[in-house]
């Protein structure tokens, strides 16, 4: 067994874009990390996940993906969700919800675990977050001491406060999404856990955090809620944190911060053609 694991965790991925930079991105890595995290709640045109856009995705190398609120966006997620075992919905959903809010996984003999929770500051209902994670965290280290978490949430404040919290509880990665900008206050904390309030987004750099600019200004200037469009220019974004992890502790022993930009226009004539 391995004694270090590189995590790189990719923040959330908006669109056709977003899917296309990621795809260049991982092929292009010269070392590629151990294991691969994305957050997928906007990779099928902004908004939800669809059964094509997870297996294309799963093909580029993604191991495992995390969601947040538009999760449940493209109404054929409930028809498999069940089956996507690479997937997790956040675990404060109500009890009987469809899908996983944490799994285990196993690559290169060294079990991972992975938890995704929704915030509840300027979001929407859903069950308190500090009531489920210490009975799952308790569980997952029944199996592994890398444990990495997905905070979805609005607040950065709210962001920080369970970083620190659950920090303490021995996590390996404890990483933001959600706001779609890219936070630069990456760090260990306990000493054993890496940390960013917002990992960003990979999708499109020409809009606004990867929605088409004009719409969006146009939203904000009438007031009028008119359909968000995904943007795609052909340059694109990529945002991820890598973390390097003692496989016998658990703990976190450095962090990067990736922020990229990639050109997709080939990938586009190709698509299109």
């Amino acid at each position: 067994m391995t004694e270090q694991i590189k995590i790189m965790f990719m923040g959330d991925i908006v669109g056709k874009a977003g899917r296309l930079a990621l795809q260049k991105y991982i092929a292009r890595l010269s070392e590629k990390p151990d294991f691969i995290i994305a957050n997928a709640e906007n990779a099928s045109h902004g908004f939800g996940l669809t059964k094509k856009n997870y297996d294309e995705l799963l093909s580029y190398g993604v191991d495992a993906f995390t969601s947040g609120n538009h999760i449940w966006d493209k109404r054929e997620i409930f028809e498999y969700i069940e089956e996507a075992d690479k997937l997790i919905r956040p675990i404060n959903y109500p009890e009987g919800t469809k899908g996983s809010g944490y799994r285990i996984f196993e690559k290169q003999g060294v079990k991972i675990g992975v938890i995704n929770v929704l915030g509840r500051t300027f979001m929407s209902p859903v069950e308190s977050p500090w009531s489920v994670l210490n009975k799952a965290i308790n569980e997952i280290k029944k199996e592994t001491s890398i444990i990495i978490m997905d905070i979805h949430a609005e607040a950065s404040a709210e962001k920080i406060c369970m970083g620190k919290y659950y920090a303490k509880m021995g996590l390996s990665g404890i990483f933001g999404t959600h706001t779609h900008v890219q936070t630069a206050d990456e760090q260990i904390y306990e000493d054993c856990c890496g940390y960013i309030t917002d990992v960003g987004f990979c999708g499109d750099d020409s809009g606004v955090i990867g929605m088409d600019y004009e719409v969006s200004v146009n939203r904000l200037i009438t007031s009028i809620p008119e359909r968000l469009d995904v943007a795609y220019s052909g340059n694109s974004q990529i945002n991820a944190v890598v973390i390097s992890v003692d496989v016998l502790t658990g703990k976190t022993e450095s962090i990067k911060r990736i922020n990229e930009k990639i050109n997709i226009s080939e990938e586009n004539m190709i698509m299109k053609g």
